[in-house]
C-alpha cells in the first residue's frame, strides 16, 4: 500500500483496495510482531541497492520489538493475577458482613455475603440477595455467629 509521503497516512484508494482484499481484516491500533516483520521485510525489498539499511539500526529495531513483546508479556500477566486476586478476594467475603453505599438510593447497607458470581469482569457478592460489584464494597466484618 503507498504512503503519502509527507504525512505517512495511506492513500485513500490504497486503502479502500485493501479493505476489499481482505474485508474480515479489521483496524488493530496495535503493533504486533507480525506487523513490524512485514515492515521490515517491505522495508528490506524497497532499499536502495547503493545505500541498505544500517545493521546497527536493524538490530536495534529488533530490539525494541523483543522489547515490546516482552512489555505485552508483562501486561498480559499482571491482569491475570490482578484477577485472580479479585477472585480470591470475593471468594473470602462469603460468611462475613459486608458494608456498601446503594447506588440508587445512595444510603449505607450492610448485609451477609452469601455468594460470588465470577460472570462479569469484575466479580459480583450476593448480599441481601442482591449482586453487588466487589469494587463497590466498602467494608468488611465477621459474623457474630462465627
Amino acid at each position: 500500500m503507498p504512503l503519502d509521503g509527507i504525512s505517512g497516512s495511506l492513500d485513500a484508494a490504497a486503502q479502500a483496495a485493501a479493505l476489499a482484499a481482505n474485508p474480515t481484516s479489521s483496524r488493530s491500533q496495535t503493533m504486533d510482531s507480525e506487523v513490524f516483520m512485514k515492515l521490515l521485510v517491505t522495508q528490506l525489498r524497497n532499499q536502495d541497492p547503493s545505500s541498505p539499511m544500517d545493521t546497527n539500526q536493524m538490530i536495534g529495531q529488533q530490539t525494541q520489538l523483543a522489547m515490546m513483546e516482552q512489555i505485552t508479556n508483562q501486561t498480559t500477566t499482571a491482569n491475570e493475577g490482578f484477577s485472580l486476586q479479585m477472585r480470591m478476594a470475593a471468594a473470602n467475603l462469603v460468611g462475613k458482613q459486608v458494608s456498601y453505599t446503594d447506588a440508587a438510593s445512595g444510603k449505607a447497607v450492610t448485609g451477609a455475603a452469601t455468594a460470588v458470581s465470577y460472570a462479569e469482569s469484575v466479580p459480583t457478592v450476593t448480599v441481601n440477595g442482591k449482586e453487588v460489584d466487589l469494587d463497590v464494597i466498602s467494608g468488611i466484618s465477621t459474623t457474630s455467629g462465627s
